[in-house]
């Protein structure tokens, strides 16, 4: 069912109503929200509190129909929170911005008012009355008029539980807007690059769908929060890393000659402004051969894929979500340096993610967080398929970073191996080691750094890949 077009307390018009149709059919939480709405005129309401995010100037009408007064009542108290303009900043003629507000504006509410009903007899009876109407109507045996004055008395009944019970929805209203705000920042940091100014640019590119589907997922599911808010805060790691990095890239190294004014050598601009040595100056720099520092370039980006290798054993379940932030976090990486990103999982058993240079989508993220393997540990089931994805890429110079808080041993036969694909495709191995012993790390790995969690700064090595 499509909102009628004279059920809006707001200054709506057609276009409002047909565009948040649309996102109705793109959001499954949406479409919960409407068929399991607890009140009459509800989905009408979600549309309002669409619209009030969307529109450049949303107002309460001056008067609305009796059947919604109480759609009245609930957009006065939203729109007049401290705390609605602001966020409006973000959802302003934003399609997924003000479909997360939405979602979580109309889930704080209808979670209100079923609380408030479980306290009072008269209110749970009448809407479970309308629940059940609901269900007559569907099998074509509702009376339109029985059905009409259960909706007026069930009205009257949530505006008069509204006014008794205002300063509690206004918190509930205030948390749902600060709660929105945070779905969106973790929409930024997980589907959005390195370049936080760039966030909203990047976002523009990623289908609405997507934007939306991960909005959703985060404003109801902690666990993703929580990821979302981990992968801003390696993000942000990870910019710094690759600042320095490019620093260091066009880092003066040695002397060769040149007319390079900017890097010349303080001795030949000595000799400029000497007048016995500046007509011999100036012919050598018109020679090009006068001294300068040599300027190495920015490093090319033509390297192989980046390889992390992530134990999921038990003992490494609450690290879980911070290791999914710092692996969105080296994706980003590989994303913006154009390298295809192999995602190992492991334990006993294996699991693999491949994404081409770094793109991923949301659905894509989602499977990845609500994935945990639990078991033991085995290296060498790992670092084999590490050597495939790094076999499988034309490129040499490939990263593997290794994470793990156990201990196993290699044979020497797939140690062999190892050592001469290492050689043969010339990639780097660095290891993070979330414990003491490091005798197994060291015989394949380049450089071992230990750390108590993803959160040591020492870790944070690993975004100079």
């Amino acid at each position: 069912m499509q909102m009628e077009e004279n059920l809006s307390v707001l200054n709506t018009d057609r276009f409002d109503k047909r565009r948040f149709n649309e996102m109705m059919e793109l959001s499954p939480e949406l479409q919960q929200l409407r068929d399991g709405a607890a009140m009459p005129m509800f989905e009408p309401l979600l549309g309002d509190m669409w619209a009030s995010f969307y529109k450049m100037k949303p107002e309460v009408l001056e008067e609305v129909a009796e059947s919604l007064e109480v759609n009245r009542m609930i957009m006065d108290v939203i729109m007049e929170d401290p705390g609605f303009e602001e966020h409006r900043k973000s959802t302003r003629l934003n399609d997924w911005a003000s479909a997360a507000g939405t979602i979580m504006t109309g889930k704080k509410a209808h979670e209100w008012l079923i609380r408030k009903s479980e306290r009072n007899e008269g209110l749970r009876g009448l809407m479970e009355q309308m629940a059940a109407r609901a269900q007559e109507e569907q099998s074509r045996e509702s009376d339109d008029a029985d059905a009409s004055e259960a909706e007026s008395e069930l009205s009257g009944k949530l505006e008069e539980t509204l006014r008794e019970n205002l300063d509690s929805f206004k918190e509930e209203m205030g948390r749902a807007h600060e709660e929105a705000r945070q779905a969106e920042d973790g929409v930024k940091s997980m589907l959005g690059g390195l370049d936080a100014g760039k966030a909203d640019a990047e976002l523009k590119k990623v289908p609405l769908r997507d934007k939306i589907l991960l909005a959703e997922k985060i404003a109801t599911d902690r666990r993703m929060k929580e990821i979302a808010d981990w992968a801003g805060r390696f993000k942000e790691a990870a910019v710094q890393k690759q600042k320095a990095k490019q620093r260091r890239s066009e880092s003066k190294e040695g002397v060769t000659i040149g007319t390079d004014i900017e890097n010349l050598l303080p001795s030949e601009f000595s000799l400029y402004t000497h007048p016995l040595t500046k007509t011999d100056f100036l012919r050598r720099f018109s020679e090009g051969e006068t001294m300068q520092f040599e300027q190495k370039g920015p490093e090319q980006l033509n390297k192989g894929p980046v390889v992390l290798c992530l134990d999921q054993s038990d003992s490494m379940s609450g690290l879980d979500a911070q290791s999914k932030g710092f692996a969105l976090a080296l994706m980003s990486i590989a994303k913006k340096q154009k390298r295809d990103f192999c995602f190992v999982l492991f334990s006993t058993k294996i699991q693999v993610f491949k994404y081409e240079r770094g793109e991923i989508g949301a659905s894509e993220i989602i499977r990845l967080a609500e994935t945990y393997l639990r078991g033991g540990t085995d290296f060498e089931l790992a670092l084999g398929e590490a050597l495939d994805a790094i076999g499988d890429s034309r490129l040499k110079k490939a990263d593997l970073l290794f994470v793990t808080d156990g201990e196993d041993r290699l044979t020497d036969s797939f140690l062999e191996r190892f050592r001469r694909e290492k050689k043969e495709k010339a990639f780097q191995v660095l290891s993070l080691l979330i414990g003491t012993n490091r005798e197994t790390v060291e015989t394949f790995t380049d450089r071992v750094v230990q750390v108590k969690d993803f959160d040591d700064e020492g870790g944070f090595i690993a975004f100079d890949v």
